[in-house]
């Protein structure tokens, strides 16, 4: 009995000591287990308490970015405004208004400033309602007083800057702008104004006074993005020209009635002649031509004029009046065209230029009147210009003036003649390279 009743212990044994196997090995890959999942709670842990540090450091940063945007759009929101933009060497106001000088001047201000804030409120409500208008007028005044002074519009040139005065006066934010004589000055200045305020945040609309100009056409058409053009109206004073009409359907466009010339100024009906002193009618430069501010000779005593270059003209170009009155050329012959009040030199026949037809202008490649070069004698046009002569008379034969306060009867030879001839071509055409008045006597660049 009792060796099989140990056998069985012995079983028994063996089983409880595979079960205590079992176990051990049970708890060891429990214990295990234990350790690999608080090592990945202790990674979660840490990886929890970084994102929660980024994320208050987003949220921290977050608010810093949207206190800076707050403040960014608040300075590009202060002081908005409208900028009117307008070329016044085309865009020129009524005849009567300018009529009235310096009362003139505010009224056409205050017609503007109210024709452009009826303008916004119609058509662009989504401007603010405090924004404040800008306008700036570019132009040659001189230039465009003898024109208006020519034309009759004004009874003297000092009338225009009264008028200008007026208009600058009246609004604390418009202002008239003298850009003077040269080429391209006024177009210069507008067109970079226009670039400067274009991408300006606080410059909520572009009122662009140009339709007498096809050359604001190249400015334009760099715009295609309606994100853009929609900032822009074009205004109309006379009917658009041919290049900007194509453009309209582009942009918005406005006509402020009773405010602009519709019309360009037709110079046939001119006063009297008499009327106009002779710096006034032939004096297209400021001051008096003196003997040291002749160009030193070149390329053996030769006067040449780059023959590249493009013209520009601070008032109607010949090809203009002419589509508006066929008859009339340019001022200086339309003014010149009244009955001669002086007798021709004595020696006429030998020194006083013909007229030539419009086939005898010379041009350039692109259409542009030139001058055939010169070849002059310094010495000889500083002794020619102490003569004191009439450059209307000996040049053209047709001084309108009685008594002329320059010399009509001192003869003249050939070689003076021709010194006479290069002391004119020197003082610059209004009309430029456009000039088309083939006894025009004075310098075309």
């Amino acid at each position: 009995m009792a060796p099989e009743g140990t056998a069985q212990l012995h079983e028994r044994f063996e089983w409880l000591k595979s079960a205590e196997q079992h176990r051990n090995e049970l708890i060891t890959e429990l214990l295990s287990r234990l350790d690999g999942l608080n090592d990945e709670y202790q990674q979660t842990t840490l990886d929890h308490q970084r994102e929660v540090q980024f994320n208050r450091d987003g949220q921290k940063r977050e608010r810093e970015l949207r206190e800076e945007l707050r403040k960014f759009k608040s300075l590009m929101n202060r002081d908005p405004f409208i900028l009117v933009l307008i070329d016044g060497d085309g865009m020129i106001f009524e005849d009567n208004t300018i009529r009235k000088g310096e009362l003139g001047g505010k009224e056409a201000a205050a017609e503007l400033w109210n024709d452009i804030k009826d303008h916004v409120h119609d058509k662009l409500p989504e401007i603010p309602s405090d924004c404040r208008i800008v306008a700036r007028i570019y132009a040659n005044l001189k230039g465009l007083a003898d024109v208006c002074y020519r034309a009759g519009i004004a009874d003297s040139p000092s009338l225009l800057e009264e008028f200008y005065r007026g208009f600058t006066g009246s609004k604390v934010l418009f202002d008239f702008i003298d850009v003077g004589p040269g080429k391209d000055r006024a177009d210069e200045k507008i067109t970079e104004l226009f670039k400067l305020h274009l991408t300006d945040s606080r410059c909520q609309h572009i009122f662009f006074g140009c339709s007498h100009d096809n050359g604001y056409t190249r400015l334009l058409e760099q715009y295609t993005d309606p994100l853009t053009t929609d900032r822009i109206t074009l205004m109309e004073g006379v009917p658009f020209e041919r290049e900007l009409s194509a453009m309209k359907a582009r942009y918005s466009t406005v006509k402020f009635e009773n405010l602009f010339r519709t019309t360009k100024i037709d110079i046939y009906n001119l006063p009297p002649p008499s009327t106009i002193s002779q710096n006034q009618q032939y004096q297209h430069v400021p001051g008096s031509f003196n003997a040291g501010s002749l160009p030193p000779p070149q390329n053996g005593h030769t006067l040449a004029h780059d023959q590249t270059m493009n013209a520009r003209i601070v008032s109607p170009a010949p090809s203009i009046i002419a589509s508006i009155n066929p008859k009339a050329q340019t001022w200086a012959s339309t003014a010149l065209s009244a009955p001669q009040a002086a007798s021709p030199p004595p020696n006429a026949a030998a020194t006083t230029a013909q007229p030539a037809s419009s086939a005898e202008i010379p041009t350039n490649k692109y259409g542009q009147r030139i001058d055939p070069p010169t070849v002059y004698d310094k010495e000889e046009i500083n002794r020619v210009r102490n003569y004191h002569l009439c450059n209307v008379h000996y040049l053209r034969n047709d001084c309108p003036w009685n008594p002329c306060g320059h010399k009509h009867n001192q003869k003249i030879t050939k070689k003076e003649f021709a010194a006479l001839t290069t002391l004119a071509r020197m003082v610059p055409c209004y009309y430029g390279s456009e000039c088309d008045d083939p006894k025009c006597m004075y310098g075309h660049r």
